[in-house]
């Protein structure tokens, strides 16, 4: 349900950007599914979203092109989950930055410990978002790892259109 007024027909790109990305649950869940979390459980579960404003944001996604369906089995049923498309994996340096960013502007709770974006490629931190500090290459989901340790967790981004196996 929009809170505000529809701004899809607008001339100003940012405007119509926020009317797809502008809801904060949308680059959360954009996020989880880079992680290869695109069943449903699994979002609810790590999101902490009720059934009903889940199935709304990722009926929306779809419906904007940022996710798409994709079937997986689950014991003997095929189930339907959701991956990004290219338009979703467009979002990763958004999303890097806005960590970067957290990470330096945000008080962190004690004890919750650095997020380390790790360019796999060539093995070091970057504090960009879209291009490596390290060795200057353009940062892909494919080749990146998202260290946080208060999760105790090193997760490998998933490419466009991959439902992850976790």
């Amino acid at each position: 349900m929009p809170l505000r007024s529809d701004w899809s027909g607008e001339v100003c790109p940012i405007r119509r950007s926020l009317d797809v990305l502008g809801d904060g649950w949308v680059l959360l869940i954009v996020r989880d599914v880079l992680q290869g979390h695109g069943r449903f459980d699994e979002l609810r579960q790590n999101l902490g979203i009720a059934d009903a404003v889940l199935s709304r944001r990722l009926r929306t996604m779809v419906e904007a092109g940022l996710l798409t369906r994709v079937d997986y089995a689950d014991g003997g049923r095929t189930r339907q989950g959701y991956a990004a498309t290219e338009a979703a994996a467009e979002l990763l340096p958004i999303l890097q930055q806005l960590a970067v960013w957290g990470e330096r502007h945000t008080a962190m709770p004690d004890e919750s410990g650095h997020m380390a974006l790790i360019h796999d490629t060539c093995g070091h931190e970057t504090t960009q978002g879209q291009v490596c500090s390290a060795c200057g290459e353009v940062l892909v989901a494919e080749q990146m790892t998202w260290v946080k340790p208060w999760a105790g967790v090193r997760t490998s981004l998933v490419p466009a259109g991959v439902l992850g196996d976790a």
